[in-house]
């Protein structure tokens, strides 16, 4: 089992707040006492060859400095510890030592091949950045670099293990960094891609780390209340904790099951957090904020534990769950249970149950598959394969080859991390095909996920599905144990409305990149049309002939290129005239049209708009794929913002209205699919997030106790996260409690987020939730 010293879960407010300070015997160790800990557990370990390695990153990090001032070389040296903590392999302490070599000094990957080995050069080269993106926006940076890591971690996976324990010192050491905005930028990024990461491949406790120092950075009002209110708690519980562990392991013992050994803990803060968004309740509705570990000998002692626990206390309806029997898809195994105990008052805690080895897998994850125990290092013919090994361990990993296909199919780097992000964030269900194959999908997936995740082209050929017998339509949300029959059909292809259910990253992008290209080809259409309406509105000739001698001077590499950006809107039929007949004036004899709709949508624009918002003082370009010169809106009825996934719908004479694709009122366009319209967020709206950007009204729903001290608070609240309360309406009010709909101006979906916890975690509040169209 990997050190249980070189990673805190449990991490007090102080510790986290200075994470690191209390750890950082862990981090600084001597290298001797370093090499000496990897022998231990690696008797064959070319501990010279590791010594060279950190000599020379000492020698090219010379003269470097951390942000607490420290010299940089305790980085490198920090995160070898971290891997000899789970037991690495000689090659992965090495890149330890030199995983910012290549990037930060003049060291070169031939060099490191050519002294340490062709391994260490390729995961050395895997995690570090991408350099010559300086013209690039910080989210398109972020998303070519994750790109790389991907394409690197699917050949070797002890590129992602080096890369989790590089960010988890610097997320210890995170306090240092004196910017806050860069502070929030890297807790953010950890908390969107590395934790999920370190969750699919079973690192549980790098995971929980991960989220509770960057939960601290992003929201530390949050974090400080449910701090106080767990500290509360313990208070008034005298201990509850202590006493049901033992309470726990007593039942074991009268139930004749050996050797077990029960551990009580407090849910992080962060994981409360969570929950409480998750579920749309405030903290006092939270009642499982305890959790136990059961762990026993044997795979029969867990289920004799489960029949102990079960025997003695009432289990919550729809909490069972084995993950012994049908383990996850990184091999996590455990039984998980939730119970009521009746003492003075009716307590729920959640109970998981495991031998050893399925807690170390837990808590280690893929780190425990090549972790050396004690006395078992590998044989010379062993080490010669661990490489190949481990390659060939990564291939099998279905969710790795899940994020290659998204890779393949997304769009562009800023698509591909926003579906790479649906695709590691997954509380699983499990399905079966018909002949009985286990499919693991996210919760609320549909038959068309089911179809991708069987192959992509099930999913684009897909037309109906069958579940247990049943024909169902396809947004048919699947259930734990679901035996899914998909149809095909030889000339089937995608639908755009799945996009709106369809919950995997796979399927997102495979639908994405299926309407994508049949807009590229309706934009070529409409743009030929465009030109040839242009030149003879002129008189002038437009055949291809000229329109080739133009590519070079409009910087178009084909003439369906042309017609696409004009198509597109990017590109002014009267420029094209322009360039060939410059005598021409441009000013009134060139029509307007309307880049970017088929013909076909000529004469459907007459649906009326929903009431439109605009957000305030701004003129900048707030979405993508809608034509110049066409009107914008924002519906009334859903109120969408930057980072909410939207669709447009085009109404005649008024452009187009954005919705949020949740909305309700988009079921009254379900027979008109042509006037749905495939849009974006654009990078400056996403991007602008400070006091300039853009503010955009959202409509919250709170229920809170009858206090009218609760109305002041939350306008207070809303205040300290730069949010302007617009209106404020009692809509329903009781002896006990009152129903509050309040408007906000906010800057986005993440602001509204933020204000909306905020919310959940006031005294007095009993939900609060975004209101929907």
């Amino acid at each position: 089992m990997a050190d249980e010293t070189l990673l805190s879960t449990d991490l007090p407010a102080e510790t986290v707040a200075g994470a690191g300070d209390a750890l950082l015997q862990d981090f600084h160790p001597s290298i001797s006492g370093l090499l000496e800990r990897v022998r231990c557990y690696d008797p064959h370990a070319d501990l010279a060859l590791m010594q060279e390695a950190y000599d020379l990153a000492a020698k090219a990090h010379e003269g470097q400095c951390r942000d607490n001032g420290d010299p940089y070389i305790t980085h490198p040296i920090a995160v070898a510890n971290i891997l000899a903590g789970f037991r690495m392999d000689p090659v992965s302490i090495m890149v330890g030592f030199l995983h910012d070599t290549v990037e930060d000094t003049g060291i070169s990957l031939e060099m490191l091949a050519g002294r340490f080995g062709k391994d260490v050069a390729a995961i050395v080269d895997g995690v570090t950045k991408l350099t010559r993106l300086e013209l690039q926006s910080d989210r398109t940076k972020q998303a070519e670099n994750f790109r790389k890591l991907v394409l690197a971690m699917s050949r070797d996976i002890r590129v992602l293990i080096v890369k989790l324990a590089d960010r988890l010192h610097n997320m210890r050491t995170l306090h240092y960094v004196q910017r806050t905005d860069r502070r929030q930028r890297i807790a953010r990024e950890t908390l969107d891609i590395y934790a999920p990461l370190a969750e699919r491949i079973g690192m549980d406790r790098v995971k929980t780390e991960l989220q509770d120092i960057a939960f601290v950075n992003l929201e530390p009002e949050a974090d400080a209340t449910i701090r106080a209110r767990l500290n509360y708690l313990r208070g008034q519980g005298a201990d509850m904790i202590e006493q049901i562990r033992c309470e726990l392991a007593t039942l074991c013992k009268e139930a004749g099951v050996e050797g077990a050994t029960v551990i009580g803990r407090e849910k992080s803060p962060y994981s409360i957090w969570e929950k409480m968004k998750r579920r749309n309740v405030a903290f006092e509705q939270l009642s499982d904020i305890m959790a136990f570990r059961i762990l026993v000998p044997t795979r029969e002692a867990c289920y004799a534990a489960l029949g102990a626990v079960h025997g003695a206390y009432p289990m919550i309806a729809g909490r069972f769950k084995d993950y012994i029997s049908t383990p996850k898809t990184n091999g996590y195994q455990s039984l998980h249970t939730g119970v009521t105990l009746y003492r003075p008052h009716s307590q729920k805690i959640e109970v998981q149950i495991r031998t050893p080895e399925m807690h170390d897998l837990a808590e280690n994850g893929v780190a425990s598959h090549w972790s050396y125990k004690d006395g078992s290092s590998p044989s010379e013919h062993e080490t010669a394969v661990l490489s190949e090994t481990f390659g060939a361990y990564t291939r099998k990993l279905r969710w790795v080859q899940d994020l290659l296909d998204i890779l393949e199919d997304s769009q562009g780097p800023d698509e591909f991390l926003e579906n790479t992000k649906l695709e590691l964030y997954q509380d699983q269900v499990f399905c079966f095909t018909p002949k009985g194959q286990l499919i693991s999908l996210p919760r609320g997936a549909t038959p068309v996920d089911f179809a991708y995740a069987v192959h992509s082209q099930v999913g684009d050929r897909c037309v109906g599905a069958k579940v247990n017998g049943r024909l169902v339509p396809l947004k048919h949300v699947l259930e734990n144990g679901d035996q899914i029959d998909i149809m095909t059909a030889r000339g089937g292809t995608p639908s755009p409305s799945w996009e709106r259910f369809v919950v995997t990253g796979k399927a997102r992008a495979r639908v994405r990149r299926f309407v994508a290209l049949q807009q590229r080809q309706n934009n070529v259409e409409n743009g030929r049309g465009a030109v040839a309406r242009a030149f003879r509105q002129k008189g002038v000739d437009g055949s291809e002939k000229v329109l080739e001698g133009l590519l070079g001077t409009l910087k178009q590499n084909s003439l369906d290129e042309l017609y696409g950006s004009v198509g597109a809107g990017q590109l002014d039929p009267r420029d094209v005239v322009g360039a060939a007949y410059p005598e021409l004036s441009r000013q009134g004899q060139v029509p307007r049209i309307v880049p970017g709709l088929s013909p076909r949508l000529e004469g459907r624009l007459d649906q009326k708009p929903l009431p439109p918002r605009r957000p305030s003082s701004y003129e900048g370009t707030l979405v993508n794929g809608v034509g110049r010169g066409i009107e914008l809106h924002f519906a009334g009825c859903c109120r969408p913002l930057p980072g909410d996934r939207i669709v447009g719908i085009i109404a005649q004479g008024k452009g187009v209205t954005v919705h949020r694709r949740k909305c309700h009122n988009l079921s009254m366009f379900s027979d008109m699919p042509e006037r749905f319209l495939e849009i974006s967020w654009s990078e400056e709206a996403l991007g602008r997030t400070g006091r300039d950007a853009p503010r955009y009204t959202a409509r919250l729903s709170v229920v809170a106790g009858n206090d009218p001290a609760v109305l002041a608070a939350l306008t207070n609240l809303a205040t300290r996260h730069e949010a302007s309360v617009i209106n404020l309406r009692i809509v329903n009010r009781q002896l006990d409690f009152m129903e509050i709909l309040v408007d906000l101006e906010v800057r986005s979906k993440g602001h509204l987020a933020t204000v909306l916890a905020g919310f959940r975690a006031e005294k007095g509040v009993l939900q609060a939730e975004r209101t929907k169209g």
